[in-house]
């Protein structure tokens, strides 16, 4: 059992890992696409030629979030009840929300084409992200609770750095900053990612070793 709970470490490193890496390779052999003007989501758009192996992998990405969650409630579940069965919702909902509705509900690579499909996973997008940005936050709360105040402080800044690159990736949609450097929502998409995964990808290593 304590095995199973070890790979549970290893699947969630693996996703967030992966998230990063693929985000930055699949643009290799999409000519069109800029990873500073363009989100995440659009190597999965129709016209994307690397639609296929995007949208398998954000499919494998949220079954690995979830295949986590065994793991993270049992270290997580003495130190808190409340906050552990927060943290796995706000996995959870990311997992399906960002992850694998995004493989069966694309986007579009313009943004003025707008089909039930993209509105589906607009939605789910925003609501993934929105949430899953506050697990830095509970999982400070949770680390100073267990008296590791060093993870703890680490968590508060990946909080406040994630929470400052979500607040751009929000702005660079806005006419307003069209050609300037806030427009590049790719960039801030990737650098939010980093900061939304660090304290749990602390976590994931120190429990694998």
């Amino acid at each position: 059992m304590d095995r199973y709970y070890k790979y549970g470490w290893i699947t969630l490193l693996i996703a967030m890992s992966g998230d990063i890496v693929v985000s930055l390779v699949l643009p290799l052999f999409y000519k069109e696409y800029s990873c500073f003007k363009m989100s995440i989501s659009a190597l999965g758009n129709p016209q994307s030629p690397v639609r296929i192996p995007f949208n398998i992998w954000m499919l494998i990405e949220g079954l690995l979030f979830l295949a986590a969650i065994p793991s993270i409630y049992k270290l997580y579940h003495s130190v808190s009840v409340g906050l552990t069965y927060t943290v796995i919702l706000f996995i959870v909902v990311f997992a399906i929300g960002a992850c694998i509705f995004t493989c069966f509900f694309s986007v579009n690579e313009s943004k003025e084409v707008v089909t039930a499909a993209s509105q589906i996973h607009g939605v789910g997008s925003v609501i993934g992200f929105m949430l899953f940005l506050f697990i830095p936050l509970i999982a400070a709360i949770l680390s100073f609770k267990a008296g590791e105040s060093g993870c703890g402080v680490a968590s508060i800044i990946s909080f406040i750095l994630a929470l400052f690159f979500f607040t751009l990736f929000v702005m660079s949609d806005k006419p307003e900053f069209a050609n300037t450097v806030i427009e590049n929502e790719g960039l801030w998409q990737r650098i939010n990612l980093v900061f939304m995964y660090f304290p749990l990808f602390v976590v994931s290593i120190k429990n694998i070793k």
